[in-house]
C-alpha cells in the first residue's frame, strides 16, 4: 500500500488566443486581478495551426503563452477553467468570443490543460473539467504526445514551457524551504 501524500503546488500557465491584440490590456488586468502577477509571458505569434476558432473569433488570430507568479493547488485547475470562462464571456461582442483562454499548469513532469471536452485521454477533474495531460517532462526537456496540439509542439512554445518549469523549480524550492523553517 502506497502511502498518501499532499500534491506539491503548481505553476498556473494560461493561452490566451485573441482577435485583436488591442483587447490584451484588458485581458492581462482581469487575469491578473483574479490570479497574480504574469511573471513570464512569451511572445505573440500567429495562430494558424487550426481553424477551430475562426468562425467563431475571425481569422487573423493572435496568440500567446503566460505564467502566473502565485502557485496554485492542482485540484483548483477546475475552478480555474470556470473563472476564465466568466472573463471570456465578458470580452463577448454580438455573441462571438473574441478571446479564447485555456489555462493549465506545470508540475515537475508534466504540463496539463483545463479542457470542457471529453476524449479517452482525458480524466475528468470534477464541475464538467477534465484534465489533458499535453507534455511529458523527461531527458531535460518538455516532450509532445500524440495529441498534443499542434501548436504546443513548437520548439518556442516548448522553450517557453521551459523556462517556465525553470521558474517553477525555483519557487518550489523556497516553498519547501519555508515549510522547514516553520
Amino acid at each position: 500500500m502506497g502511502t498518501i501524500k499532499a500534491h506539491p503546488p503548481v505553476k498556473l500557465i494560461c493561452a490566451i488566443t485573441v482577435s485583436n491584440v488591442e483587447l490584451w490590456s484588458a485581458v492581462q488586468q482581469q487575469l491578473e486581478d483574479v490570479f497574480s502577477e504574469m511573471d513570464c509571458m512569451g511572445e505573440w505569434y500567429d495562430f494558424t495551426h487550426t481553424r477551430y476558432y475562426e468562425p467563431e473569433m475571425g481569422s487573423g488570430l493572435k496568440k500567446r503563452m503566460v505564467a502566473f507568479r502565485q502557485l496554485i493547488l492542482a485540484e483548483v485547475l477546475p475552478d480555474i477553467k470556470w473563472t476564465t470562462n466568466v472573463i471570456e464571456d465578458r470580452f463577448r461582442q454580438e455573441g462571438h468570443r473574441r478571446v479564447n483562454l485555456d489555462p493549465g499548469y506545470i508540475a515537475t513532469a508534466k504540463l496539463v490543460l483545463a479542457t470542457t471536452k471529453d476524449y479517452d485521454h482525458r480524466v475528468y477533474l470534477g464541475r464538467g473539467i477534465f484534465g489533458d495531460l499535453h507534455l511529458r517532462f523527461r531527458q531535460k526537456h518538455f516532450h509532445p504526445l500524440e495529441w498534443t496540439y499542434p501548436d504546443y509542439r513548437e520548439p518556442f512554445v516548448i522553450e517557453f514551457f521551459e523556462r517556465v518549469r525553470e521558474q517553477y523549480l525555483t519557487q518550489l524550492a523556497l516553498f519547501y524551504e519555508e515549510r522547514l523553517e516553520r
